[in-house]
């Protein structure tokens, strides 16, 4: 998810998408654990995401 399309939403909205995809990671990070990840790039696609985000929020704070 690009920052512009973050920015589009409401601060509601971007804690909910960022709760979801703190589960998703934990999520990837248990597979990558056991040995079942087959695509390794999404754990620091999700964490970018996550850390735009939280930018966005941070930038809103101001």
């Amino acid at each position: 998810m690009k920052a512009s399309e973050i920015r589009k939403l409401s601060t509601a909205d971007i804690n909910a998408k960022i709760a979801e995809l703190k589960e998703e990671l934990f999520n990837l990070r248990f597979q990558s654990a056991v040995g079942q990840l087959e695509n390794t790039a999404r754990i620091g696609h999700v964490k970018k995401t996550i850390a735009r985000m939280k930018t966005v929020i941070s930038e809103r704070a101001e």
